[in-house]
């Protein structure tokens, strides 16, 4: 089963270096492929590098979408990370 939802980048910083690095940490913990597609670029959630390449700027939207046995909790987990904004001071 396939789950998708568009999120926005909204932490100041983007989707740097440290914030891929955490989304690749959480993606990694489930039983899913998570994917993230910014324009026509796709990534792999678990590859901090591919995450980089999309040069996800804040005000972004990015379509999460996974596909596995924990695809749903995957999902939530990562669109909350968004929203908590990579758990960053600003």
């Amino acid at each position: 089963m396939l789950v998708e939802k568009t999120v926005t980048i909204i932490n100041k910083l983007g989707l740097h270096a440290r914030a891929a690095t955490k989304l690749a940490q959480l993606s990694q913990k489930f039983d899913a492929q998570i994917q993230l597609k910014l324009g026509q670029n796709i990534a792999d959630a678990n590859s901090v590098m591919g995450l980089l390449l999309l040069s996800g700027a804040q005000g972004k939207q990015v379509t999460v979408s996974a596909q596995g046995k924990d695809a749903e909790q995957a999902l939530h987990s990562v669109c909350q990370l968004f929203t908590d904004k990579f758990y960053e001071q600003e």
